[in-house]
């Protein structure tokens, strides 16, 4: 069952949730340090993220899925923000320069046909960045917030989903090595733990956060040289000895 809008919303008004929020927009920023004149469209729960944008692109809005429901953002201005299918976006071919996904790709039960909805709507060598649980993190096993809700995906899952939807992958990042604990102990060394995880490497994060590229080319099965194919000729019967 799909988390709905209201318990995304309710996570990060969380302690837990500000942690997360803080941490996973620190790693995005890593991979879109500027976006000046670009369009941006948050797909799934994106509008914490949002906000880190906002201010810099030349347009943003916000798209949740039906399955999920909407609120109004951003709160304190005309909203930005639409109710929609994820696998059908309103939205012209080539449209947007990125699209940034989160609480999207595990919550839907169409990946393949959402990433090519993506793939459609990005302008040529247009940015995907998404924003999925780590199968083998702790916050993925765990259903006390919403990372886990919905299907984690492992690395090598997401780059077979990603090239079948004509993606490449160009960038890898990991966030929330700090235990999904609303405790004091652990909200306060959230920081310290992160550093931890990403010096060491460690193979336990809470999400994945892979920036993928639209390929504007489309792979052309290889077509083998058959042999030729002869055609049955009817041979006129030799004649039978006189008198037969």
């Amino acid at each position: 069952m799909p988390v709905d809008v209201v318990d995304f919303r309710n996570f990060y008004a969380q302690p837990l949730g500000h942690v997360a929020r803080r941490l996973i927009a620190h790693a995005i920023r890593r991979r879109w340090a500027d976006t000046r004149g670009l369009s941006l469209v948050g797909l799934g729960y994106a509008t914490p993220y949002l906000g880190l944008f906002r201010q810099e692109v030349e347009r943003t809005f916000a798209l949740m899925p039906a399955a999920q429901g909407v609120v109004k953002w951003p709160s304190a201005a005309p909203t930005l923000a639409a109710l929609v299918e994820e696998t059908l976006l309103p939205l012209a071919d080539a449209s947007v320069d990125r699209v940034l996904a989160v609480h999207a790709l595990e919550m839907t039960v169409h990946a393949p046909d959402m990433l090519q909805e993506v793939w459609r709507v990005l302008a040529a060598g247009g940015r995907l960045l998404m924003v999925v649980p780590n199968r083998r993190g702790l916050w993925a096993r765990i259903d006390t917030t919403p990372f886990g809700h919905g299907r984690p995906f492992s690395r090598g899952q997401l780059v077979e989903l990603l090239r079948e939807a004509l993606f490449t992958p160009v960038g890898w990042g990991e966030a929330l090595w700090v235990p999904p604990f609303d405790r004091a102990v652990f909200l306060r060394t959230a920081v310290a733990w992160e550093r931890m995880g990403a010096t060491l490497s460690l193979p336990f994060a809470g999400v994945h956060i892979v920036e993928a590229t639209k390929q504007v080319w489309r792979p052309v099965p290889l077509k083998r040289r058959l042999a030729p194919v002869l055609k049955p000729v009817l041979a006129r019967a030799a004649p039978g000895p006189a008198g037969a």
